[in-house]
C-alpha cells in the first residue's frame, strides 16, 4: 500500500509545473530532498516566486525503474571533491576544442566563458556544435558565458557571421529611445545569445558614472543613481523572462576608479557615499532577481583597506548579510593585473573561496584549480564552505533549466 501511495505522489509531482527544478537520477537507492517551486511561471519556465518547499522522497519506495527527481543536495551528494572544486570555476575557453574537452574532463569546470577570439573564425553552427560537444563531455551541464554588454564590450556580435551589426552601448540606446528601447535591446540580445547555446551574459553594468573621463563611463548608462537603478532592474527582469543568467557588475561600484585590468585601484570614497549611491543599482538588480553579482578587484578602503573586494570577507559580508543577496557571488577575472599586483593568481583563487565567493572567473584555470583543491584537502578551505558554494551554483543551474 505504501508503494502505491508514494508512486501516486511522484506521478503528481512529475505532472506539476515544478519539475524543471530537478534532474533524473540513475541510482534506485538514493534518498534525497527535492526542491519544488511554489508560484507561477513566466513563459521561459522561470518561477516568479523563488520560494522553495522541501519534500523528502526516498527512491527505495518507488517501483523498480521509477524516475528519481534530484535536488541540488542530491547532486552534491554524488560528487567527488574534485568535481565540487571544478564547479567553482568559470574558465576561459582554450584556443582549441581538444584543449577545451580535456579541461572539462580533467578539471570538471562548472562553466566556460567565451571571448572574441572564440567567435572570430567561427560560425553560428560551428559554435553551437562546440557548446554541444562540451556539454556531452561534462558530467553536469556547464555555464556558457560571454560579455555581451554592447558598445565597447561585444564578443559574438562583433563578427558578421553572427550578426550584421554589433550591439550598441546601452547608454546610446537609452539616449536615443529611452528605457523602452534599452529593454527591446536586452530582449533581442538575450534571444541572440540563447540561440547560440550561451546561457549566461555577464551584464548589466550596474556601475554609476557621469564623468566621461572615468574608465567605466562608456560601459555604464552614463546617468545618475535613480536612472541607473531603473535600468538595471528592468534589464534583469527582461533577462529573467528570457531565461538567461545575468550578472550585476562590478560590485560595490567602480565609481571614478582606474582600470583594474592594468593594475590595482584604491577606492577612497566614504562608506556613506557608496551605500547611498553606488550600492543602490545593485540593490535594485537583486530585488529584480539577478542570480549573480560580480565583485571587482578594487580595494575599497572604507570596506576593506587590505584586500581587493573580490578577495574580501568584509565585501562578501556586505553583499550577503547587509544586502541579503542569496545568489552566486563571482569574481572578475583572477588573471587581471590588479590581482597580479596584489598576489599570485593561485593564491587569489584560494583567498576568494575563503572569503565566501562562489564562482571564480579564471583565465589560468589549471593552476588555480590545483591551488583550490590543495586548500580543500589541507583544510584551509572548509568542506562546509565548499558545499555551500557548489549548492548555490547547482540551484542556479536547476532554476534556469541548465540542468534539466
Amino acid at each position: 500500500m505504501k508503494r502505491i501511495i508514494y508512486f501516486l505522489l511522484i506521478i503528481a509531482l512529475l505532472l506539476s509545473s515544478c519539475t524543471n527544478s530537478g534532474v533524473p537520477g540513475e541510482s534506485e537507492s538514493l534518498s534525497t530532498e527535492r526542491d519544488v517551486y511554489q508560484g507561477g511561471e513566466t513563459e521561459s519556465g522561470i518561477s516568479e516566486n523563488s520560494e522553495f518547499v522541501s519534500e523528502t522522497l526516498s527512491a527505495e519506495t518507488f517501483p523498480s525503474g521509477g524516475e528519481v527527481i534530484l535536488s541540488a543536495e542530491g547532486i552534491l551528494a554524488s560528487m567527488s571533491v574534485e568535481e565540487k572544486v571544478g564547479q567553482l570555476f568559470l574558465a576561459r575557453n582554450p584556443k582549441t576544442a581538444e584543449d577545451g574537452v580535456a579541461m572539462i574532463e580533467d578539471l570538471h569546470v562548472g562553466g566556460v566563458i567565451f571571448f572574441g577570439r572564440d567567435f572570430k573564425n567561427s560560425t553560428p553552427d560551428a559554435f553551437k556544435e562546440l557548446i554541444k560537444l562540451y556539454n556531452e563531455t561534462a558530467n553536469l551541464p556547464i555555464l556558457t558565458a560571454v560579455d555581451e554588454e554592447g558598445g565597447s564590450v561585444c564578443r559574438a556580435s562583433l563578427y558578421k557571421p553572427f550578426r550584421d551589426e554589433e550591439f550598441e552601448a546601452p547608454a546610446i540606446i537609452y539616449a536615443e529611445g529611452g528605457l523602452e528601447a534599452v529593454l527591446n535591446d536586452a530582449a533581442e540580445k538575450s534571444e541572440f545569445l540563447l540561440s547560440l547555446g550561451l546561457n549566461f551574459n555577464l551584464a548589466p553594468v550596474a556601475d554609476i558614472s557621469t564623468d566621461p573621463d572615468d574608465f567605466i563611463f562608456e560601459r555604464s548608462l552614463g546617468l545618475g543613481r535613480d536612472e541607473t537603478s531603473e535600468f538595471v532592474s528592468s534589464v534583469v527582469t527582461v533577462m529573467c523572462e528570457k531565461g538567461i543568467l545575468s550578472s550585476l557588475k562590478h560590485f560595490p561600484g567602480y565609481g571614478n576608479n582606474e582600470d583594474t585590468h592594468t593594475g590595482i585601484a584604491y577606492d577612497k570614497r566614504s562608506l556613506d557615499e557608496i551605500k547611498n549611491n553606488d550600492l543602490v543599482p545593485f540593490e535594485a538588480g537583486i530585488e529584480a532577481g539577478a542570480p549573480v553579482v560580480m565583485v571587482s578587484h578594487n580595494i575599497v578602503e572604507c570596506i576593506d583597506s587590505e584586500r581587493p573586494a573580490s578577495l574580501s570577507e568584509k565585501a562578501v559580508s556586505l553583499l550577503r548579510d547587509e544586502m541579503g543577496f542569496e545568489g552566486v557571488i563571482m569574481t572578475d577575472d583572477l588573471s587581471m593585473d590588479a590581482i597580479g599586483d596584489f598576489t599570485s593568481g593561485a593564491d587569489a583563487a584560494v583567498l576568494a573561496v575563503i572569503a565566501g565567493v562562489d564562482l571564480l572567473c579564471s583565465s589560468d584555470v589549471e593552476v588555480q584549480y590545483e591551488a583550490v583543491l590543495s586548500a580543500v584537502n589541507d583544510g584551509r578551505i572548509s568542506e562546509e564552505g565548499l558545499n555551500d558554494s557548489v549548492l548555490r551554483i547547482l540551484r542556479m543551474k536547476l532554476r534556469y533549466g541548465i540542468i534539466k
